[in-house]
């Protein structure tokens, strides 16, 4: 029962840590400008002696920059304000005028009408869909991965001072593709995990592996900044898993509202810079349970296979090389 205890209240404490960036976020950029303001006063009292012995030297007064918030309200701007609403003024304003105008010309129930209607919304939505929608969604991938990293970054330097990377460039290239790696075959399996036969448990154990991922996307940032290592981020997450579902509970939640993806994805790149900050300032609940909840395992050892079968043979080469 003890147990049982433990694993509700860092559940619940993980949830409310996950929505504390909707407060941070409105002073954390007054801190960071505070916090350099005070590291800078021996400049600005040196500037003062500059200016008190040269008159005509102009005083220049410190530039608030408020990064974080910017940052936030671009990802707003980009996957709400253009990507999201270009999606819902098509499918909402659009192809609907066009339906009624063919209706009116063809009639609302003629066949050719119909016919004529059918071949309209297939070419419109397949042409709307290649020549926007694909293109921006890429954009937004990479314009998005770059301010996520930003804001992470930022939020990091003033909580915690100077990110600690890891030891070597070759591990930060390997840590880098075995954690894309991971995660891409993790999506997977959280879309086997749906299809689950029994119904409601299908949806359990998908909702389970989101909050899982995205508790990961929201903590890598930090765990990458300290120096940890992807497996070390891994075994961490695992075994607290209580915290770390209830921290990914409400993005989870409102990125399953919709059945669409895109808009699915417009919905997490909206709000994830919130959960980032979130991150950053959270302190994980830990040894809330014995139990490690090893839901990453089985795609570890799928990697590790890969990885394996593909550097062996460019290890072989380059030690054949190496001897002739």
């Amino acid at each position: 029962m003890e147990n049982i205890t433990t694993v509700i209240r860092a559940l619940t404490r993980g949830f409310i840590d996950s929505l504390k960036g909707t407060v941070v976020i409105f002073y954390l950029d007054k801190s960071i400008n505070e916090k350099a303001r005070r590291g800078s006063i021996p400049q600005e009292i040196s500037k003062l002696r500059r200016v008190s012995e040269h008159p005509a030297v102009k005083q220049q007064k410190p530039q608030k920059r408020k990064k974080v918030l910017k940052r936030t309200l671009q990802c707003c701007g980009l996957n709400g304000g253009i990507f999201w609403l270009s999606i819902f003024l098509f499918e909402g304003a659009v192809l609907p005028f066009l339906k009624y105008i063919i209706s009116l010309l063809f009639g609302k129930s003629s066949f050719v009408g119909n016919s004529v209607w059918s071949l309209t919304h297939s070419m419109l939505s397949l042409t709307f869909s290649t020549i926007w929608v694909m293109p921006l969604l890429l954009l937004s991938k990479v314009v998005n991965s770059l301010w996520f990293q930003d804001i992470a970054d930022s939020a990091y330097r003033h909580s915690r001072g100077r990110p600690q990377l890891l030891s070597s460039f070759g591990k930060l290239i390997a840590d880098t593709m075995f954690s894309v790696l991971i995660q891409f075959l993790f999506l997977i399996q959280t879309l086997v995990v749906s299809f689950f036969p029994v119904a409601p448990f299908g949806y359990l154990f998908s909702l389970v592996h989101t909050c899982m991922l995205y508790s990961l996307y929201s903590f890598e940032y930090k765990m990458y900044n300290m120096g940890w290592e992807l497996h070390k981020r891994l075994n961490f997450i695992e075994a607290n898993w209580p915290y770390f579902i209830g921290f990914g509970l409400p993005l989870s939640f409102l990125t399953s509202l919709t059945t669409s993806y895109i808009i699915s994805g417009c919905i997490f790149s909206i709000l994830f810079p919130l959960f980032i900050i979130s991150a950053n300032e959270a302190e994980p609940v830990i040894n809330s349970t014995q139990t490690q909840l090893q839901l990453f395992s089985p795609v570890i050892a799928l990697s590790n296979a890969l990885f394996h079968r593909t550097m062996t043979p460019l290890v072989a080469d380059k030690n054949r090389i190496k001897n002739s």
